[in-house]
């Protein structure tokens, strides 16, 4: 077995182990707990998964000797193209989030609902009465937060799943897998990763159809959608950097649109959030050019290569 495949391993098996056993030991407990309280207690928990892929390279690169010399796909290129990414990467999600959301009131208009009750509702059963100015008024602030604080503001657990899989995952499967491969297997993985919380209702609820096996196919789609295009703008920029912001504008922002439905009747599978198939319909497309646009830069780069090697031995 060469080193790369070996560190491929651990680091996922260290990953995997460690969320996994906090997950079914810390947060099961709670959240199936009968109190309010250990269950309030179980989303605040909740930030800590972030961080243990972080751990894993850590681990990973400590007890294989590998060290933290050289790239470790922290530190971005410099000019203007690394810019742009960085742009795209703190207000895309935004935008696709957005068009997402309109493709689903587009064609369910029924439900979209500028008044906010459904906020209200949620914000009512927690006890706070709020009247349709208030709500719009809060909304406003949420956003304005959301857009331009969540990047900053989840930074850190952010920080700790993209060193995970963009900054080490993705470059290691890189030297093993042709480019369209990678971009699938490491989709999957990240998407299984999340298996246990999707099993708990997170993104999708409980008790749909095939639960909870159809909400994890799901979530793997979802993560593949993801895990393209924080992949494209880390091979762009050489760093996980922009991936971390792209993640923590997705967290901030990707729950605003439900609360412009009416709160009835909604399918997290189709929308309006972007986990769904239609709220998630400009992630898909956005991924889906970034996927063509990559494989095509490789082709070029490997008749280059040849072309190169071949004038060299004329």
């Amino acid at each position: 077995m060469d080193k790369t495949t070996k560190r491929i391993i651990i680091f996922l098996g260290i990953t995997f182990v460690v969320t996994y056993l906090y997950e079914f030991l810390v947060l099961y407990p709670l959240v199936f707990s009968d109190e309010v309280a250990m269950q309030m207690l179980a989303q605040v928990l909740l930030g800590v998964v972030m961080i243990f892929p972080a751990l894993g390279v850590l681990v990973t690169r400590l007890i294989t000797k590998e060290g933290f010399k050289g790239n470790s796909f922290l530190l971005p290129k410099t000019g203007k193209r690394s810019v742009k990414w960085f742009l795209f990467a703190w207000f895309g999600p935004v935008v696709l989030t957005v068009l997402g959301a309109g493709v689903y009131f587009l064609i369910y208009p029924q439900r979209f609902d500028s008044s906010l009750s459904y906020m209200g509702e949620v914000m009512a059963a927690s006890g706070v009465e709020m009247t349709t100015e208030m709500l719009q008024g809060t909304m406003a602030a949420q956003i304005v937060m959301a857009v331009f604080l969540a990047p900053l503001l989840n930074l850190f657990t952010c920080f700790g799943e993209e060193w995970g899989w963009r900054g080490y995952l993705l470059p290691k499967m890189r030297e093993k897998l042709p480019l369209f491969a990678v971009l699938l297997v490491n989709g999957v993985i990240w998407g299984l990763w999340h298996a246990p919380l999707t099993a708990i209702g997170h993104n999708y609820g409980m008790g749909y159809p095939g639960y909870p096996v159809t909400g994890i196919l799901a979530m793997c789609c979802f993560c593949i959608v993801m895990g393209v295009i924080f992949s494209f703008i880390t091979i762009k920029t050489g760093s996980c950097i922009p991936a971390v912001i792209a993640h923590g504008s997705l967290n901030g922002f990707a729950s605003v649109a439900i609360y412009f439905t009416d709160g009835k009747d909604i399918n997290s599978f189709v929308g309006p959030a972007p986990t769904g198939i239609l709220g998630g319909s400009a992630f898909i497309l956005c991924a889906a050019v970034m996927a063509v646009a990559l494989l095509k830069g490789q082709r070029q780069a490997t008749a280059k290569s040849v072309s190169d090697e071949s004038m060299e031995n004329c």
